[in-house]
């Protein structure tokens, strides 16, 4: 069990390291769409280039980021009813979740998609559209990000089972506020200082 921890623990930094990537990526996402949006305002003319290059981005964020989202816990749950079960159950529900849905799920994915990649690397594939771009870059998306959901739930997996066991923490546990609630909080605090500073104001 302890090395499955250590490859756990692993898998985590790995799916940490490409959120972080992903957390600028939809930066990118967003600057090259303002862009976009001012080059054709101001100039009347647009690229489809760009324009593909910021959906390449907004997909490369949805298909890399599931491993992360699994692994911040951040994914969609029925928490009025999972918060009513004990830990155990919680964990239990988690552990044939990831068995009978995530796993088959992933290695379908992965399945399909490698083909479409593989056709598209081959034959040079390029967008439809005047100026658009090679499409096997955004097909190598799909199963690069099922790969990863996929190494995600069995480090979830080794979790569950370690605390079932008796050998690990309660991952599902909830020692703290979101980051979605920390962020609501700063945004309230920000608002708060900028409302004392205006009424401060002669």
């Amino acid at each position: 069990m302890n090395v499955l921890l250590q490859l756990s623990r692993a898998i985590d930094a790995l799916n940490r390291a490409i959120g972080w990537l992903a957390m600028w990526l939809i930066l990118a996402a967003t600057l090259i769409s303002a862009g976009n949006a001012t080059v054709r305002r101001v100039f009347g003319t647009s690229s489809n280039a760009w324009l593909e290059v910021q959906w390449y981005l907004f997909a490369a964020v949805f298909m890399l980021g599931g491993g992360y989202a699994f692994l911040k816990n951040a994914h969609v749950r029925i928490d009025f009813i999972s918060s009513k079960l004990s830990a155990r159950a919680r964990n239990w529900i988690d552990v044939v979740g990831i068995v009978v849905f995530i796993l088959p799920l992933c290695y379908l994915m992965v399945s399909l998609g490698w083909p479409l990649f593989e056709r598209a690397w081959a034959s040079g594939e390029m967008s439809s559209n005047a100026g658009g771009l090679v499409r096997w870059p955004v097909y190598a998306l799909i199963p690069a990000g099922f790969v990863l959901l996929a190494l995600q739930s069995l480090s979830e997996l080794v979790k569950r089972i370690a605390f079932l066991t008796g050998r690990g923490p309660d991952a599902l546990a909830h020692t703290g506020p979101s980051e979605t609630e920390l962020l609501a909080k700063e945004i309230a605090e920000a608002e708060a200082q900028r409302a004392a500073h205006a009424s401060a104001k002669p």
